[in-house]
């Protein structure tokens, strides 16, 4: 069995532009709308957005690797980086490690790709690391790089990676592809260049989160400005059919379902971004309209719910959920829920014990 880098074409894959063609006219469609629509809203709704998405890509893209990282730390971690109002919680290395590489993807979009750029995200990513000796480097062992299942009854090498030397020169290709398909179509680039980056598997770990920090830099491209779509939140989603779509690509270069795989994944996380924008947006006119009139304790449990993100408090707000994240008591629980409803901040549903409250805009 050859590997697909092992194929006669190699690096050439093959697929039907024509399958996504309709994708790729709507994502570029869509990012218009976006973009307009992003104009609209205040720096303090942007900034916070901006939090938000990048956060969520660092934490999904790590949490795909087994990895999970402190949320709060995370976000702290970026408003520093960008100047903004911190949290109080001191950002930890992992966190701080994970935002760096976000902020400067973000802010180097335009910037073409070279070995140095990869290696100093890589240097960024594991500087604090215990477990590498070989960071902000491309691998140089002479074990073959494998991806083996695991199953400990029979593992099984599902994927073989080019030898270490080979892995300069096959780099130097990639980027020289990569610079060279900046304004092919964005969807398609997307797609391969992730393909083909984690079919080389350059480094000796974090290869899957520079693999999608690529992806955001062609979107941003594709777009002509930073743009703000956490596809890592789609692929952790979806973890089990992105791996088994990668994985077939394993030994041969014609990856039409790859590519309209990964297309779909794309449009998936675009619209999921412009919920969650539009979710914030719904949050600050809710804070403005409540200023006043709300106490510490519902805004901390408002506050609470929102962290949900769109999809929602997960089972509803219940009495004993509002008294666990307050402290409060049974009998003020229920005035400040009651009065939540009054003032329109909750939708409550159901009756007695089955009484559950709901974040209106959701």
């Amino acid at each position: 069995m050859l590997w697909n880098w092992q194929l006669p074409s190699w690096p050439k894959f093959t697929y039907n532009p024509n399958r996504i063609s309709q994708k790729e006219r709507q994502f570029l469609l869509d990012m218009g709308g976006c973009a307009a629509f992003l104009k609209t809203i205040n720096k303090q709704d942007y900034n916070q957005f901006l939090v938000e998405i990048l956060s969520q890509e660092g934490a999904e893209s790590s949490k795909i690797e087994g990895e999970i990282l402190d949320r709060e730390s995370l976000q702290s971690s970026i408003q520093r980086h960008f100047g903004l109002q911190q949290l109080s919680r001191k950002p930890g290395k992992k966190e701080l490690a994970v935002a760096e590489l976000l902020c400067n993807v973000y802010e180097s979009f335009n910037q073409p790709l070279t070995h140095e750029m990869l290696w100093k995200w890589h240097f960024m990513l594991f500087k604090d690391s215990s477990h590498l000796d070989n960071f902000g480097k491309y691998r140089h062992h002479t074990e073959p790089m494998q991806i083996v299942s695991h199953r400990y009854d029979r593992p099984k090498v599902s994927f073989e990676a080019p030898p270490s030397q080979r892995v300069f020169d096959e780099m130097t290709l990639f980027i020289n592809w990569f610079n060279s398909t900046e304004f092919g179509p964005t969807l398609e680039r997307a797609a391969i260049a992730h393909l083909y980056f984690e079919s080389i598997h350059p480094f000796e770990d974090g290869n899957g989160r520079i693999g999608r920090a690529l992806v955001e830099k062609i979107l941003s491209q594709g777009a002509g400005r930073p743009v703000l779509i956490a596809v890592s939140k789609i692929l952790e989603r979806r973890k089990k059919e992105y791996y088994s779509s990668l994985g077939q690509c394993n030994t041969t270069l014609e990856v039409d379902s790859w590519v309209e795989f990964f297309a779909d994944v794309i449009l998936e996380a675009k619209e999921d971004s412009m919920l969650y924008l539009k979710f914030l947006i719904e949050k600050a006119k809710l804070f403005t309209v409540l200023a006043g009139s709300i106490n510490s304790r519902q805004e901390k449990a408002l506050l609470r719910m929102f962290e949900s993100g769109p999809e929602g408090f997960k089972g509803g707000l219940s009495a004993e959920k509002y008294i666990a994240i307050t402290k409060a008591s049974r009998a003020t629980a229920t005035r400040d829920l009651a009065d939540l409803v009054s003032l329109g901040a909750l939708v409550k549903t159901g009756e007695f014990k089955h009484t559950r409250y709901w974040l209106q805009s959701s």
